[in-house]
């Protein structure tokens, strides 16, 4: 059985996580996202599947003289909860989603700003000046927390920043640290719009995915609990994925079950730009024949064996995109 849903959720009419290009300005404090009132977005065709986000761009200048600003990309922020999976790309790299970008064919050298957070509170400073990797997902992190001064682990655990933990790897109780705070990073370039004429931008990264390892939204497998109300709404999920979703819980065993996985993308900075993006396509592989997918959309229809597409014109994104993913493990 291959099921999807495509939910109507209204996504047109007016105004995760990757995110659309922005206009920005650099003041006090960082990167600050501003409105274009003269640069339009003539097209955007956006492309999202497990392994690989791309999106191509068509910008205007619709104004009397050249606009010359920055252009920046959000880009997925990342977690460091131990009861979450996140793939994609190398935590040990600034750029750890291979992040590039083009403008009219030629490759840009864009300058990244990156921000640590626990809740509201930046925590950036903190971070850095104990010699700790910005990413709570590098693989040195918490062999470099362990080694903190016990003053500094109590300082950080009162703000959020880690969870202690216990834990036996089969030589002894242990005691460890889970890196708890938040990466925002943002790309950023200076570009000059001329007047009247097309500029063309792409990008191709890597995307972050999450998830866990069974399905959450069911609750001793029926749709309820706070969970499957957060998700309805995230994900548009209808009553055949829930049936869908029922049926394989029921069928699976331990060398045989289904798990989620999420990607997001931030589409409301889309509405910085003047006026609505002219056309719009979003293209969403699932990857593969045999996994199932929710999200919210109008008007998508299926395309391929594992691609579904929504064409809209005068678009004017209301919500950022999220995409839910049902996938079998890949054991015997």
């Amino acid at each position: 059985m291959r099921t999807w849903t495509l939910a109507a959720l209204a996504m047109l009419g007016a105004a995760p996580s990757s995110a659309n290009d922005t206009t920005a300005a650099l003041k006090t404090g960082g990167l600050q996202f501003m409105k274009s009132w003269d640069i339009s977005m003539e097209e955007e065709k956006l492309f999202i599947s497990p392994t690989e986000i791309r999106v191509d761009y068509i910008y205007r200048n619709t104004g009397q003289k050249p606009v010359t600003s920055y252009v920046a990309f959000p880009m997925p922020e990342i977690g460091g909860s131990p009861y979450d999976i996140s793939a994609g790309g190398d935590p040990a790299k600034d750029n750890f989603l291979d992040f590039s970008v083009t403008q009219d064919g030629a490759a840009l050298k864009p300058e990244l700003q990156q921000r640590a957070y626990s809740g509201a509170i930046d925590m950036t400073d903190v971070i850095v000046s104990a010699g700790i990797p910005l990413n709570p997902r590098n693989d040195h992190v918490q062999t470099l927390l362990k080694a903190l001064p016990a003053a500094t682990l109590d300082d950080w655990t009162a703000r959020g920043l880690i969870q202690r933990e216990e834990f036996d790897s089969g030589s002894g109780p242990e005691i460890g640290y889970e890196a708890l705070w938040t990466l925002k990073s943002v790309y950023y370039w200076q570009t000059t719009f001329p007047v009247g004429k097309d500029i063309h931008v792409a990008h191709r990264y890597i995307p972050s995915v999450g998830g866990t390892v069974a399905v959450t939204y069911l609750e001793d497998g029926e749709p309820s609990g706070a969970t499957y109300d957060d998700y309805r709404k995230r994900y548009c999920l209808d009553d055949a994925f829930v049936r869908t979703t029922q049926k394989l819980l029921k069928q699976a065993t331990e060398s045989r079950y289904y798990y989620e996985n999420w990607i997001s993308y931030i589409l409301t900075t889309g509405n910085n730009w003047a006026g609505p993006i002219k056309s719009f396509t979003l293209t969403v592989d699932k990857g593969d024949p045999a996994n199932y997918v929710s999200f919210c959309g109008t008007n998508v229809r299926k395309t391929g064996p594992t691609t579904f597409e929504m064409k809209a014109t005068d678009f004017s994104p209301e919500r950022d995109l999220d995409i839910l993913l049902l996938k079998p493990n890949t054991g015997p």
